[in-house]
């Protein structure tokens, strides 16, 4: 998977309407607009029948065919585009595909439909068969993208309406799966009470820099000088699954944080990996720190004005004492 998109080339992904997901981008039958209702499923062969989605093992090179069936729920023929797109996370943490014409580089590139398009007349089903075809240089590692139908621009049916597959390739070669911690920094917003506690905030960007895809499960907690008064985060979710190259930003509120002058702020991941059955399995832990000064700023307010009034105790004795020398010579 290629770096993140950019924030256009996102506006203009194609949100499917299935169910977009690592486990499964496979869309029942709806309703595309009155006579436009549409289905598609994997085609019956010698890789399975009623697959969820298509899950391949290939290597660099290589070639393999499969079959898409589009089946026509309307009442009027239905005519539809086929392409393939390479999948990438959302900001809001879900799987999509990029938009035709939006330059795919691997599984969307690999992805060969018979013909662009196809015709379905009223209650029948046809099959789109497509290849996949690897370059030589293919690299190692893990790779997510999909297989769509959508209505033609002269239909004028459902638009707006997608329909796709998910497509699970594994490119033979070593899978060196790795995540890391990029930015990690802490924010102390303090308390107005000398003696409480405020609130830390801590934030990070998680990337994917291995060649499998993966979840991270993460803690954050923060402790004071020589590990004194540590403080977790509470409970948080784990990260969307992440494409290899793909980056996730956290932002996460810490309670109940002393300002102990300095601040460590720890964050450990646990790379979840999961496998076309669905298996997941924790990995290594992944440790980042950093550092942050947090002031007690109401607590040394406070010491200035008591050290203020100390010292101001032998001034006043001593005008007081000259006042009432200066009384008893008058």
């Amino acid at each position: 998977m290629h770096p993140r998109l950019t924030t256009a080339a996102r506006a203009t992904a194609v949100m499917l309407l299935a169910t977009l997901g690592l486990l499964g981008m496979r869309a029942g039958p709806a309703a595309a607009d009155g006579d436009g209702s549409w289905a598609v499923s994997t085609a019956a062969n010698d890789y399975g029948s009623d697959r969820q989605n298509y899950s391949y093992t290939l290597d660099p090179g290589g070639r393999i065919e499969d079959g898409l069936v589009v089946a026509n729920h309307g009442t009027t023929p239905l005519h539809l585009a086929v392409y393939a797109a390479d999948a990438f996370t959302t900001e809001g943490g879900r799987l999509d595909l990029v938009a035709r014409g939006a330059g795919s580089t691997r599984v969307g590139a690999w992805v060969h439909p018979a013909r662009p398009d196809v015709t379905v007349q009223p209650g029948e089903s046809a099959e789109v068969p497509f290849t996949v075809e690897l370059p030589d240089g293919a690299a190692p590692g893990e790779y997510l993208g999909g297989i769509v139908t959508s209505p033609s621009e002269a239909s004028g049916t459902g638009a707006g309406v997608r329909r796709g597959i998910r497509i699970r390739l594994r490119v033979g070669g070593a899978l060196k799966p790795g995540l890391s911690v990029r930015d990690l920094r802490v924010s102390y917003s303090g308390t107005v009470n000398p003696f409480g506690k405020g609130e830390a905030t801590v934030t990070y960007t998680i990337r994917n820099t291995g060649n499998a895809i993966l979840n991270a499960r993460q803690t954050v907690s923060l402790t004071g000088p020589f590990g004194h008064f540590e403080v977790r985060a509470g409970q948080m979710n784990d990260s969307p699954r992440l494409l290899p190259g793909e980056d996730w930003k956290v932002a996460v509120p810490v309670r109940g944080v002393a300002p102990a002058l300095r601040l460590t702020g720890t964050v450990t991941l646990v790379p979840l990996l999961t496998d076309s059955s669905n298996s997941v399995s924790p990995l290594a832990a992944v440790e980042t720190t950093t550092h942050a000064w947090t002031a007690p700023w109401a607590l040394l307010a406070c010491l200035v004005v008591l050290c203020a009034l100390v010292a101001a105790v032998p001034v006043l004795r001593r005008r007081r004492a000259r006042t009432e020398s200066a009384q008893d010579a008058g």
